[in-house]
Formats: structure tokens, sequence, C-alpha cells
């Protein structure tokens, strides 16, 4: 299908930029995720890689060839949207053929490559049925049809789940991950969803006002976030983030939070000034022997577990335990993190290196 390269890419818009020196890489065969709140600039991203805003600054390279100022008709792309963007005046079979159809190719062949990806989409008996009456879901597999059927190099999908409702939703994620593995296509594709984001993606950009925050695995983003930012975005809680002050020095392997002393990763380097200790619930134990306190404010029942918020002279932690465990409100308990799963960050928001993950962790 296609490699996208993406180097120091730049949207302004008159005084305001919208994108601020992009760059990571797309693989061939990647399901890609761009991830971020409204107006972050995931969708201005996608449209200039889909040639429909031309970078102010910057190279977008599909398959080796610079395409940054190449109108979209020349990129070999497939663009689905949010709304789906049918023809209402047409039936299924026409909308989907609409592509081939438009570029003089043969009827024969028409019919064969629309016989092919309706069996593929599972909308075989909805090819005479005209649109309008479709359910969200059959709709959006159509316009997924009309992009497929053209075989593009890659295919950008701008939130293309948005409008359906939340089970639905869910299904159609499953859906879209198993068409993207049996087809091989790379697939770049925009959501303000973190959980479809670590559900369907191989790889995720987070982005934040313009800004890169950070690029990589799933797993790698969730455990070892680059930024407070992504700690705070990525996880549902997010991470806890405690912001103490203190110094780390060169081999040091705890600090000091309020009085207690909390065993962390051997740093790299040291820090000192404002900073930010992250860690996730499932990393948080309830131990009455543990020297930091927290008073137990509320537990959310989950089914095999709870969450229980507790408050502390840093702020609010959230630890996630056992539902058969007895969380009494009001009561103080004492808390103790899981030393290889703490993530410290400076005073810029910005995590430090630990021997404990043996990788520097990007960030834009």
């Amino acid at each position: 299908m296609a490699q996208i390269i993406i180097k120091n890419l730049r949207k302004d818009f008159g005084a305001f930029t919208a994108v601020q020196s992009s760059s990571f890489t797309i693989e061939d065969g990647e399901f890609f995720m761009l991830l971020g709140p409204s107006g972050c600039g995931k969708t201005t991203t996608l449209r200039m890689i889909a040639g429909l805003e031309l970078p102010s600054a910057g190279e977008i390279y599909i398959n080796g060839e610079e395409v940054g100022q190449k109108p979209a008709s020349k990129r070999d792309i497939a663009f689905v949207f949010q709304m789906f963007a049918l023809y209402p005046h047409m039936n299924v079979r026409k909308n989907i053929s609409y592509p081939l159809v438009s570029q003089g190719m043969a009827r024969d062949q028409v019919r064969a490559k629309v016989a092919e990806v309706a069996e593929i989409l599972g909308i075989t008996s909805l090819l005479d049925k005209p649109v309008g009456g479709l359910s969200g879901g059959d709709r959006q597999r159509v316009a997924l049809g009309r992009a497929i059927v053209r075989d593009p190099a890659c295919f950008l999908m701008d939130e293309p789940l948005g409008a359906l409702d939340a089970e639905f939703r869910e299904h159609m994620a499953l859906e879209l991950r198993a068409l993207h593995d049996r087809m091989g296509a790379t697939t770049v594709y925009v959501t303000h969803d973190q959980l479809e984001a670590m559900q369907m993606g191989d790889k995720i950009v987070v982005m934040n006002h313009g800004v890169v925050e950070q690029f990589g695995r799933p797993q790698q983003i969730y455990d070892w976030p680059a930024t407070t930012f992504v700690a705070r975005f990525i996880g549902s809680p997010a991470m806890n983030l405690l912001t103490f002050g203190g110094m780390v020095g060169n081999g040091t392997g705890s600090v000091t939070l309020s009085g207690a002393q909390m065993d962390i990763p051997e740093m790299i380097s040291g820090a000192s000034g404002r900073l930010t200790l992250g860690v996730r619930p499932e990393h948080v134990r309830l131990d009455d022997a543990a020297p930091y306190r927290g008073r137990i404010l509320a537990s959310e029942y989950l089914g095999t577990t709870q969450i229980v918020t507790l408050d502390t002279d840093l702020g609010p932690v959230k630890a996630r335990i056992g539902s058969d465990r007895v969380a009494q409100l009001g009561t103080t308990t004492g808390l103790a993190f899981d030393p290889r799963s703490i993530t410290l960050f400076g005073e810029n928001g910005h995590a430090l290196m630990s021997v404990a993950n043996q990788k520097v962790l990007s960030h834009g």
C-alpha cells in the first residue's frame, strides 16, 4: 500500500498556527491513529495528507514521493468522513460504483469490483436499496465501500464512527479493524476517543495545541507517557499526578512525598524544583503499613474491580483494586506505589528518563 512520512509539517491560518512542526512516519500497512482533543490539529494534519489543505511549511511523502503541494486527485488516497457524504439520489450500488464509473472503467469490471467490496462489507443484500432508508451503520459501510472500491494507496478517515451510538460504534470499530487486517491497507484515522485509539491502532500520535506530544505504540504510550498532558489524556481513569518540590540526584532510588519516602526507579539524570510523580491507578496499592497516607472519599464499583478515590495532601489519588475488598468511606489508609511503574516529570511537564524502561520518551 503506502508509507507516509511527515517532516516538520506546519499549517497557519493567518496569525493562528494549527499544526506546529510535526514529524512522524506511518509505515506501510499500519493502522495509524491521530489522537487528541478538539482543536488540537489532528484533522488539519489529516487534510494536509489528503491534499484538502496545503501546508504552510514542511514535507509530506507518500511512497517516497513528495506530495505536499499536489492536489488531492494526484495522491491516490481515499477519504472517509464522519457524515458519510453519500449521494442521496443514488442507491447503494451506484454510490459504491461512482468513483469507478467516473474513471471510465468498463461496466463488467465495475460490477465485479462492487460485488467484491459488498461481499467484504456484508452489504450484498443492500446493493439495490436507496441509501436514505439505511441505518447509520449500513450507511457507514456504504461510505467505506466507495473508498475501498478504488484500491487506493491509503485510507484517510476523519472520525468515521462519530455519528453512531455507543454500542454500535464499538461494534463498527471491531469491524473496521478486522477489515483493515484482511486488506493490509495503510489507514490513517482521526479520533478524539482515546479508548478507540487504544483499541484499534498499531501506532498513535497524541496531539495538543498543534504539537505532537508523543508518538508510539498504544502500550508504550499508556505505560510511559512522555508528558503530563499524555498522562492525563490517556487512560480511564487517568494517571495520578502528584506534584511536589524536591530533588532527584544521579542514582537516587527514592523521593520524599510529605515526609514519606517513596521508592522510584533509579534515575539517569538529576532534576530539581517542582517535580510530578505519575502512577496509574492499577499500580496503587492500599496498604495500612505504607507511610504515605490518604483518606477514602469514594468507591466506584466496576464488577471485578473498583475505583477508590483518596484525598491526600498532594491532591486526589485513584486506586484500582479488587471489588472484594471493603473500602470504608472516611477511613485513612496507607498508599504504596509500584516503583517499576512510576514516571517522574520535570517542571516543563516532560518525563524524565529512567533505567526501568530503558527508553527515551519522545515528545514534540
